[in-house]
């Protein structure tokens, strides 16, 4: 994968830092993990399945691959759970990810500059699943990294079975790794922020990597309460850990203010709903999800009684 990556990146903009990028990639994909064995065991059993084309067909990144096995593919994908972002179909076996992306996708596609030709940064990509997505839209080239490696594994099994892939690509990268290098036309950081210690530091980070003019699409937990800028978590956070701060919208518009970003703009604030965020069979053992964070007496709170998690979405230039 990260020869393809290489071919396709040096006929882009990101030619200046394909090379550090690979080298950073490497050294990630090297680390002490006792899963590794694991998951490329699974991914070489996927390599013997039928291949086919990629397309949105809502809610699924539909593979249109013919004469699958599915029990085998079943297992195999199995091997690689967690599965979060999606949800996929492979010919007609459908991977119900806990969540359904195509949801997120339709609040803000109508609503950004277009992808076609664009150099793409999907921050905090999971497996891709928006990754492939931006690349459908038309990039020349969408870039996601994300440091968890188990989500690297699970986007070179979907690749592995795409025929002619797009020009997507997941890289074991943090945001911090990243060259200070304007590159891109448009940047996504989606349920990421909420995770930093330091907004303005990931905020800065964004921008350094965004060329002139560029897009920033920023999704993020928010509050809605009246006189209230913000709230610090003093433990978990609807049973996550490393939630630091949920701004109010007022206070998040500030911060991009500040930040320097221009023409800020509100595009959707939505409270998450078990339609978007469900347990189902390919998550594992640990079968929690939305209805099991939330006050099983009132839905407006999470289990700890703080407000029920409500995701915004601001669309700024640099």
């Amino acid at each position: 994968m990260l020869s393809d990556f290489y071919k396709c990146a040096t006929s882009t903009q990101l030619d200046l830092i394909c090379t550090q990028l690979i080298n950073l990639s490497t050294r990630a994909f090297n680390a002490n993990n006792g899963n590794i064995p694991k998951w490329e065991q699974a991914i070489e059993q996927i390599k013997t399945q039928n291949t086919g084309s990629l397309d949105f067909i809502t809610p699924y990144l539909n593979i249109s691959a013919h004469h699958i096995n599915n029990l085998t593919l079943e297992k195999s994908l199995k091997q690689l759970m967690p599965w979060r972002k999606g949800p996929y179909q492979i010919g007609n076996l459908q991977l119900n990810s806990e969540w359904r992306g195509d949801m997120k996708w339709h609040r803000l596609i109508p609503h950004i500059k277009p992808l076609k030709d664009k150099v793409v940064l999907d921050v905090g990509s999971g497996n891709g699943y928006f990754t492939y997505l931006m690349a459908i839209s038309g990039a020349e080239i969408a870039l996601g990294i994300e440091p968890f490696l188990l989500f690297n594994y699970q986007f070179q099994a979907i690749r592995t079975l795409i025929n002619n892939p797009p020009n997507a690509f997941v890289l074991p990268l943090l945001l911090e790794e990243m060259p200070k290098r304007p590159l891109f036309d448009t940047v996504f950081s989606m349920g990421v922020l909420y995770h930093q210690k330091n907004h303005r530091l990931h905020l800065k980070q964004l921008k350094d990597v965004m060329k002139p003019d560029g897009e920033l699409i920023l999704e993020t937990f928010i509050i809605d309460l009246e006189k209230v800028e913000k709230i610090i978590p003093k433990g978990r956070y609807s049973k996550m850990r490393n939630v630091y701060c949920l701004p109010s919208v007022n206070t998040l518009h500030t911060w991009l203010e500040d930040a320097e970003f221009k023409n800020i703009k509100l595009l959707d604030i939505t409270k998450t709903t078990s339609k978007e965020q469900r347990t189902t069979h390919w998550i594992g053992n640990n079968t929690q999800s939305l209805k099991d964070f939330l006050d099983p007496n009132n839905s407006d709170l999470t289990i700890e009684g703080l407000p029920a998690p409500r995701r915004a979405i601001f669309i700024c230039q640099k």
